[in-house]
């Protein structure tokens, strides 16, 4: 008898860490299986979204832009932005369309840099600045193609011909020594070179 105990102890034990692989082994495949299915799902709520959008439909188009643009999806965030600046399917509110518009614009969007820079072009949401207004228009044209870049680039240089010499050099070097982020800084974080002309301190 003494000797049938140990076996047994063993097979008991093969069998809970058999037991442990399984459920390791289907807890993994589950979560490989969330990992790929998430930007799907990501992607055909963007383009549901944006086909509402191209329909006219604005609150089903906020309604599948919100959830991503909560969860930092960059051109979620810009279309959403534009829907509030232009008070499609949401209230006009120039504030939260800035806000949506800046958090795509640091991750890189190039819709939502050239509309932030058109933003503080006009003064809207945000305080009237032209070199912020340069460097974002600028920074979007440098990032598309075809027609956007050619559309980008015109505003941009409209705005350049309400700008000194010095504050175009000054918007072109805040454009070359930007990098995109993860976050969203608030849009009226201090911009490096000089200080707010709206907001001294």
């Amino acid at each position: 008898m003494p000797v049938a105990a140990p076996s047994a102890a063993r097979r008991r034990g093969a069998l809970a860490a058999a037991a442990v692989r399984r459920w390791l082994s289907a807890v993994l495949v589950v979560m490989l299986l969330g990992i790929d299915t998430m930007p799907i799902a990501h992607a055909d709520a963007l383009a549901r979204g944006t086909a509402a959008y191209n329909r006219g439909d604005y609150i089903r188009a906020a309604r599948e832009l919100s959830p991503l643009a909560q969860r930092g999806n960059a051109r979620a965030l810009a279309l959403l932005g534009f829907l509030y600046e232009h008070g499609f399917g949401a209230p006009q509110a120039y504030a939260a369309a800035a806000d949506l518009y800046c958090q795509a614009a640091i991750q890189g969007n190039p819709f939502g840099q050239a509309m932030l820079g058109l933003m503080y072009d006009k003064g809207h949401g945000v305080p009237q600045d032209f070199v912020l207004a340069y460097k974002w228009l600028n920074l979007a044209a440098a990032h598309s193609y075809g027609h956007d870049r050619d559309a980008y680039a015109r505003f941009r240089d409209a705005v350049a011909s309400k700008m000194s010499t010095n504050e175009i050099v000054e918007g072109q070097w805040l454009a070359l020594n930007w990098t995109p982020a993860v976050f969203a800084p608030s849009v009226r974080a201090p911009r490096g070179l000089r200080e707010s002309r709206y907001h001294p301190e």
